[in-house]
C-alpha cells in the first residue's frame, strides 16, 4: 500500500505539485531524483482522477510537428522501461498505430508526416488500402485511400502507470496528498510565497501547474492567463474477447480510434465536434450519452463489421486541456519567480507526460530551458509562433 495523506498538510515545502495525475507524479518523481527533499503532491480527488484516468491509453509518435515527435519519441522509450524502472507492471503493449484515411487529400499530407517521422528515426511505413490487412485482417479498406503504420506505437493501462508513478514517488520521500483542494496560492513581490488549501497552508518557494482540466484557473491564482479551453470526450470499452487486434486503428476522417486491451477489451471514442465547451471544470457532466455509444458504434462497425456481435459493457466521459494549436504549455512565466506550468496537452497528456517530467523537472531545478520547452512556452501565442500539429485525432 502506498500511503495517501488526506490529513493536515505539511507547514512548508521545497516545491508543491498541483495535480496527482500523470504530469504532476512524473515531474515530482523526476523533482525527487535530482534532490529536491520535500516535494508535496496536492491533489483534490484521488490519484488519476482527472483526464489521466479517463483517457485510452494510447502512445503514438505519428505526429506532423518534430517537436511532438521527439516527444513521443522519448515517452515511448520510457514506456519500454517503465515496468522495470518503476518496479510496478503498468502493461505497455507494442501493438503499433495504423492511421487510416478515407480521402485523397490526406495522403500528401500523410505520406509527408511518414517522411518526417521517419527522419527522426521513427520507422513509420505509408501502406496502401490492401496492405492494411496484413495487420488487421478483418478490417474493411473498402473506403480507405491509404494509412500509415508504425510497430513502435503502443498502450498502456492508466492506472498502473499512475499507481507504478506513486509508488516511486513515495520510495523518494514525496508527500501525496488526495481529497485536498488548492484555495490560494500566495505570491511576495513576485515570487511564490505559499499555497493555501483546505487543510491549511504550504509556505513553498515553487509551485508547478499540472492541474490539468484545473489549470487554467490554477494559473489565474497567480495572475497568469491561460487561452486553455475544456472539452468533453467519451470512451466506450466492450466485453473481453480473444485477441484479434493488435494495433490502434485510428481515423483520420472522422476521429474514431480503437484498440484491444490486454484483458480483451475493445477500448475507443470518437470526437463530437457539437460537444459544448466548459468554463467550469467543476460543472462537468461525466454522465454517458447515448449519442455517443450511437456514434461509435455506427463508425466502429464501418471499419470493423465484425463487432456487430460484440457487446458494449461501459462507457465514461473525461476532459481534454486544449490550447488553441493543440500542443501543451510547458515551463514558466517571466517576472513570477517560481511558478510553473504544465498543462494543455489537449488529449495528449498520458504519452508525453513521462519525458514532460523529466525535462521540466531538469529546467525546474537548473533554470536551464531546452529547445523544445522554448518552443512551447506560453508566449508563443502572444508572439504568433504557432506551429499546430495536423494529426490531433479523437
Amino acid at each position: 500500500m502506498i500511503p495517501l495523506s488526506e490529513g493536515q498538510v505539511p507547514f512548508s515545502a521545497d516545491a508543491v505539485i498541483i495535480g496527482g495525475g500523470i504530469n504532476g507524479l512524473t515531474t515530482a518523481r523526476e523533482l525527487a531524483k535530482q534532490g529536491l527533499k520535500n516535494i508535496v503532491i496536492l491533489e483534490k480527488n484521488y490519484i488519476g482522477s482527472g483526464s489521466t484516468g479517463r483517457c485510452g491509453g494510447g502512445i503514438r509518435q505519428q505526429w506532423t510537428t518534430e517537436e511532438n515527435i521527439r516527444l513521443a519519441q522519448e515517452s515511448v522509450r520510457m514506456y519500454e522501461e517503465m515496468s522495470a524502472d518503476l518496479g510496478y507492471q503498468v502493461f505497455f503493449r507494442q501493438g503499433g498505430y495504423l492511421m487510416v484515411t478515407e480521402s485523397e487529400t490526406d495522403l500528401p499530407a500523410l505520406r509527408q508526416a511518414a517522411a518526417l517521422q521517419n527522419q527522426c528515426g521513427v520507422l513509420t511505413e505509408f501502406l496502401q488500402p490492401q496492405e492494411c490487412l496484413r495487420l488487421v485482417p478483418d478490417l474493411d479498406t473498402s473506403n480507405l485511400k491509404g494509412a500509415t503504420y508504425c510497430p513502435k506505437d503502443g498502450t498502456a493501462y492508466p492506472f498502473a502507470v499512475v499507481w507504478g508513478y506513486a509508488k516511486a514517488c513515495h520510495k523518494l520521500g514525496v508527500n501525496i496528498h488526495i481529497r485536498t483542494t488548492v484555495l490560494d496560492i500566495e505570491m511576495d513581490d513576485g515570487r511564490i510565497k505559499a499555497v493555501v488549501t483546505d487543510r491549511g497552508r504550504i509556505t513553498t518557494p515553487v509551485v508547478v501547474n499540472c492541474a490539468g482540466p484545473w489549470a487554467r484557473d490554477m494559473a489565474a491564482k497567480v495572475g497568469v492567463s491561460l487561452p486553455n479551453r475544456q472539452e468533453r470526450h467519451e470512451i466506450m470499452v466492450s466485453e473481453s474477447l480473444k485477441p484479434f487486434l493488435d494495433p490502434m486503428v485510428i481515423s483520420l476522417s472522422n476521429g474514431i480510434y480503437f484498440s484491444q486491451s490486454l484483458r480483451g477489451e475493445i477500448v475507443g471514442g470518437i470526437g463530437d465536434q457539437s460537444e459544448p465547451h466548459w468554463e467550469n471544470p467543476d460543472d462537468f457532466n461525466t454522465n454517458s450519452q447515448l449519442r455517443f455509444a450511437v456514434r461509435f458504434a455506427k463508425a466502429l462497425l464501418a471499419y470493423y463489421p465484425r463487432a456487430a456481435e460484440v457487446r458494449m459493457m461501459r462507457q465514461w466521459a473525461g476532459m481534454y486541456d486544449v490550447t488553441p494549436d493543440h500542443r501543451p504549455i510547458l515551463g514558466s512565466v517571466p517576472g513570477l519567480d517560481g511558478y510553473f506550468h504544465i498543462c494543455g496537452f489537449s488529449g495528449h497528456g498520458f504519452m508525453l507526460g513521462p519525458v514532460t517530467g523529466v525535462r521540466m523537472a531538469r529546467y525546474i531545478t537548473t533554470g536551464r530551458q531546452d529547445d523544445i520547452i522554448t518552443s512551447l512556452s506560453l508566449d508563443r501565442f502572444e508572439k504568433g509562433e504557432i506551429q499546430a500539429d495536423g494529426f490531433v485525432v479523437g
